[in-house]
């Protein structure tokens, strides 16, 4: 029989589940589909934002925008053109009644679960097709389909369903496939502006003190070569903290904390060069810029975008 089994809501960046529908089939092949749910949860950031797994007698679908996934299980012989006409319908209604800084600042699992109402009341829907009162709208989707279809997700590719993890970021075909690497960040706020101003100024600050520590090695070869070093460190770390608030990177977040660590350790090595003020001036901005980058997520195509 073609019905949609269960649909969930997830944060794409870290996986966390904000609402679900109540599922009341407990069979080995829904069991196994609920694992390979949590670790297309896991990977959703390396993903497209129009997916299918196939899994046996099943199909996962799910789209990604905004930094949200919407998911949903269904019997193989669904028709595609229904499925994603329904994680439209879930994406609207979410984007409608819960704003991105709710999304973005929530800590605790299921704590958008009043959705899962609407949830399944669309899912009664679109398990009656004759029912359906969105007929007008699927010519549509069924073009875009046609046009840009879901990226085929291979079962090798995701790994057996221990939660073993495998590569997700392998080039594949299509038009409207994005690998991880070139997605496009969040648009920029007023406080990440201001962090790319400071750090640029942190960065200039340190060259300037790398060329006088040259300068005064040349000219009385009193200045440690390893505060040279300190200072034109400090400076890439600064100019690297720069570009990862602005372009999407695979392991961002790490990679900014390690910058940051970095730039910690260049000022507790400069600690004779400098007062307080200026180390706390450095460090305080470094972590900014740190908090920042953690802040700029992905995102996703908005809901009205073009085919």
């Amino acid at each position: 029989m073609s019905v949609i089994l269960s649909a969930s809501v997830v944060r794409v960046r870290d996986g966390l589940p904000l609402s679900a529908s109540t599922d009341y089939e407990q069979n080995t092949g829904m069991q196994e589909c609920r694992k390979y749910f949590k670790m297309l949860s896991r990977k959703l950031a390396q993903l497209p934002d129009r997916c299918t797994l196939k899994t046996g007698h099943y199909n996962i679908n799910f789209i990604s925008s905004l930094g949200v996934s919407y998911m949903m299980l269904c019997s193989e012989s669904y028709p595609n053109v229904l499925a994603f006409s329904f994680l439209d319908e879930l994406q609207k209604e979410f984007i409608t009644t819960y704003n991105m800084m709710k999304t973005n600042t929530a800590v605790r699992p299921y704590c958008f679960i009043e959705f899962d109402n609407f949830i399944q009341r669309t899912k009664q829907r679109y398990n009656n097709p004759r029912s359906l009162s969105t007929k007008i709208n699927l010519s549509d989707m069924q073009m875009e389909i046609k046009l840009r279809p879901p990226y085929q997700i291979p079962m090798c590719e995701l790994g057996p369903a221990n939660g073993v993890t495998s590569a997700f970021s392998v080039d594949y075909k299509g038009a409207g496939k994005i690998s991880s690497a070139h997605q496009r960040l969040e648009p920029a706020t007023l406080s990440g502006i201001v962090a790319f101003i400071l750090t640029l100024l942190c960065g200039a600050l340190n060259l300037i003190r790398g060329f006088h520590a040259i300068e005064s090695l040349l000219q009385s070869d009193g200045e440690d070569f390893n505060y040279i070093i300190a200072f034109f460190l400090g400076t890439a770390a600064c100019l690297y903290q720069c570009y990862l608030l602005v372009y999407y990177t695979s392991w961002r977040n790490v990679k900014s904390f390690l910058t940051f660590g970095l730039i910690c350790l260049c000022n507790m090595y400069l600690y004779e060069l400098r007062n307080l003020w200026q180390l706390f001036f450095h460090v305080t901005v470094g972590a900014f810029v740190t908090l920042q980058i953690w802040l700029r997520q992905a995102q996703g195509k908005a809901p009205d975008y073009d085919v």
